[in-house]
């Protein structure tokens, strides 16, 4: 797939493209630490769907510009705002990864008439402090490449596809690269990710939350993705936990989540659209 590159004022964004030219558009965001790539199982199935698939690299990841001046979600979904306009495809479909999430959901508050829908997975909602230990063991993470893909493997928990190994090994040495790990630290910035007592109350699109009922970023994943449905006050917000799975369900049981997303993206842009026998709104099981 031909990388292509979004222009912004502080730098430049890498991005590829799958489906025909003239279809619905989805564009999906990867989480900190990731890069566009993890999308590779989640783009074939929107795809077939029906949908043209942009898939982005965040600020400071993948093949994107290294460093910048911010990294956090208002910015970023100011840059998804900027890829829809590029390649003229709105309203568009939003998928945010993990930190993403908040970057989305800013998205469709923010700028509506580009927005169709939105697609929340591993969704933190509120904030937590962190004790010293986690503080510590942050701060080793974002600093050292080889901790980051110990930390990186153990979010699956259901199962790992197919080229994980040499996929990983492609991350990591982007992660090498001079100022990555910074930009991994930076997109937690406030408004990155504890985005629930203001733009989610703003969304008027549909919405789903996807999450594994063993997201190892949660105390209790499933509290945790019925926090983030309860935010949504202003639209139908709709829940799919997925058994067994941690923080990246569409790649770790992708005949599953991948089928159920798309069937959301085709209704989205209808108000009180039924994704799928699993996406039910509020549905708490898990």
């Amino acid at each position: 797939m031909t990388t292509r590159f979004l222009d912004r004022p502080d730098g430049r964004l890498a991005y590829h493209v799958t489906g025909p030219d003239d279809a619905p558009l989805a564009v999906a965001l990867h989480g900190m630490g990731a890069n566009r790539h993890a999308f590779r199982l989640l783009a074939p199935a929107l795809v077939e769907a029906g949908f043209r698939v942009a898939s982005l690299d965040l600020r400071g990841h993948g093949e994107s510009t290294a460093v910048w001046p911010a990294y956090d979600a208002e910015r970023v979904a100011e840059d998804a705002i900027a890829l829809v306009h590029e390649l003229g495809g709105g309203p568009a479909v939003l998928v945010g990864s993990s930190v993403s999430s908040g970057a989305v959901t800013f998205a469709a508050a923010r700028s509506p008439q580009d927005v169709a829908g939105i697609v929340l997975v591993g969704a933190t909602t509120i904030q937590r402090p962190m004790n010293p230990v986690m503080r510590l063991a942050f701060w080793a993470v974002t600093h050292s490449v080889t901790l980051w893909g110990t930390f990186y493997r153990s979010l699956f928990k259901a199962g790992r596809p197919a080229g994980f190994a040499d996929d990983t090994a492609g991350l990591l040495r982007q992660l090498r690269e001079p100022g990555r790990l910074h930009a991994v630290a930076a997109v937690l910035e406030p408004t990155s990710v504890w985005w629930a007592d203001g733009p989610a109350a703003e969304v008027t699109c549909p919405v789903l939350v996807v999450m594994g009922t063993r997201d190892p970023d949660f105390k209790d994943a499933a509290a945790e993705a019925r926090a983030a449905v309860g935010a949504f006050t202003g639209t139908e917000a709709q829940l799919l936990l997925v058994q067994g799975a941690g923080h990246y369900p569409f790649l770790e049981t992708p005949d599953e989540v991948g089928p159920a997303i798309a069937a959301f993206a085709v209704g989205a842009p209808a108000a009180g659209v039924d994704a799928s026998p699993e996406a039910v709104p509020g549905d708490p099981r898990g």
